[in-house]
């Protein structure tokens, strides 16, 4: 199952590398830790770094209710363009020109909408915590009603999608085969470090599975994605 290709998804250049597969499109939204969401605010472009929680075909995002771009939202939704990276390996070739990186990269397009219906809301936040890290939502306390009073959720369809990936090794040109540089991948992954208890923590509470176990999932592209 494939998302529709549209003339806003569709590159100018390098098409080899885009697609459209539902399933690989989701497993990189949900291995990313963050994406990014653009938007215009007063004419002028802002972009910000979010948390973000996909299910099923919706993408969830949240901020401040106090915030002007969400502000907006309420208000007919608000355009934007959201997009998560994921990193895979540097590619090192024999000329300064062909260097590169191996990435799965997805950009969304549409109109994020205010979420209103509570039951909606409250399951969104969840999402979002046990995007960061699963099972934590039920390892600390939900919002209670002055935190939700001051959190917007924004929904946004998965309709307008793209997927692009870059795998394998260096494209060096044939004459530069025979130079005397190193060439090929150096891989990266995202790794967990040693769990830091808070300092004010009560004497006794041990670290959670969830948190002592976590790991990002990561699968190579066109794998299906996590279950959540």
């Amino acid at each position: 199952m494939t998302y529709p290709a549209s003339p806003r998804t569709v590159p100018t250049r390098l098409r080899e590398r885009v697609g459209y597969d539902r399933a690989a499109v989701h497993a990189v939204l949900d291995e990313a830790v963050l994406c990014h969401v653009g938007f215009v605010v007063d004419g002028r472009p802002v972009v910000l770094p979010q948390l973000h929680a996909r299910v099923d075909d919706r993408l969830y995002l949240h901020g401040s209710t106090g915030a002007r771009a969400l502000r907006r939202a309420t208000d007919g939704g608000l355009d934007v363009c959201v997009t998560v990276t994921l990193v895979d390996g540097l590619v090192l070739a024999r000329s300064a020109f062909h260097h590169s990186m191996n990435y799965r990269s997805v950009v969304a397009l549409g109109t994020a909408t205010v979420v209103t219906d509570p039951e909606e809301k409250s399951a969104a936040l969840s999402a979002l915590v046990d995007a960061v890290v699963p099972g934590r939502s039920a390892g600390s306390r939900p919002a209670d009603r002055r935190e939700l009073a001051a959190t917007t959720v924004l929904v946004l369809a998965l309709e307008e999608v793209s997927l692009k990936v870059r795998t394998g090794p260096p494209s060096d040109d044939a004459e530069d085969l025979e130079l005397p540089h190193w060439a090929g991948v150096l891989p990266l992954s995202t790794v967990a470090g040693t769990p830091e208890p808070a300092p004010d923590l009560t004497a006794g509470i041990t670290v959670p599975d969830h948190v002592s176990d976590w790991h990002r999932w990561s699968a190579p592209p066109g794998s299906p994605p996590r279950a959540r």
